[in-house]
């Protein structure tokens, strides 16, 4: 998503020039008051910068990466996807590594899948491999969630979400988490996020987060 040059290299030497005016390269960044990551702060309930490059095909293959900076370090995410849909229903499954570049045996690899009718959608993300050894974020970690959002009109939306962490290793606690996003779109000026969220107390924080973000794409 860098400049348009990458992406003709890209289509070039992936799919053949002819393919290449069938791919698209965009960008986004962020910023946020508190990195919230399944209901917890990866900030330590500090502001975030944030931003990624992602490169998609019409045949419904993607990939991308996205950083942020956490607590004492920063995250680098790498993914790759494929999504479309089939009839009424949405899909969408792909593999994503977690980087923490200053941080050891910390750095961990899922599979993902997702699928979605209208407003709704659930999804699952399972870690094949991990650092992390016999804590969270191992091998066998599973999260799963449902989540729906709307519409409300005049660049207004509603989302909500409900997800659960199950761990593998029987030390780190199970827990689910929940939360309301409120969405307006100011156009060019990319779209401000109104979040309250909450999770049990296992998660470590069960206190009532509010959290306000900023994005825009390009």
């Amino acid at each position: 998503m860098k400049l348009n040059k990458l992406a003709i290299a890209v289509g070039a030497a992936v799919m053949g020039l002819a393919s290449v005016a069938q791919a698209e390269l965009s960008a986004n960044i962020g910023a946020t008051s508190n990195y919230l990551w399944r209901g917890v702060t990866q900030t330590g309930d500090e502001a975030a910068v944030q931003g990624g490059i992602d490169f998609a095909h019409d045949s419904g293959f993607y990939a991308g990466t996205w950083a942020s900076n956490v607590s004492g370090g920063e995250e680098l995410d790498l993914y790759a996807g494929f999504g479309g849909e089939a009839g009424s229903v949405g899909y969408d499954v792909g593999v994503i590594y977690y980087a923490y570049p200053s941080f050891t045996d910390s750095d961990f690899t899922e599979v993902y899948g997702s699928v979605s009718f209208g407003p709704a959608s659930v999804g699952v993300a399972y870690t094949i491999s991990g650092e992390n050894d016999g804590g969270a974020f191992d091998d066998g970690d599973l999260y799963y969630y449902v989540s729906a959002s709307t519409d409300l009109g005049d660049g207004w939306s509603l989302g909500g979400t409900i997800g659960h962490y199950n761990f593998e290793e029987s030390t780190v606690d199970d827990y689910t988490h929940g939360q309301i996003d409120v969405t307006k779109s100011a156009g060019d000026f990319g779209d401000f996020t109104f979040t309250v969220s909450k999770a049990t107390e296992d998660s470590g924080d069960d206190d009532i987060i509010p959290v306000v973000s900023w994005s825009k794409s390009f």
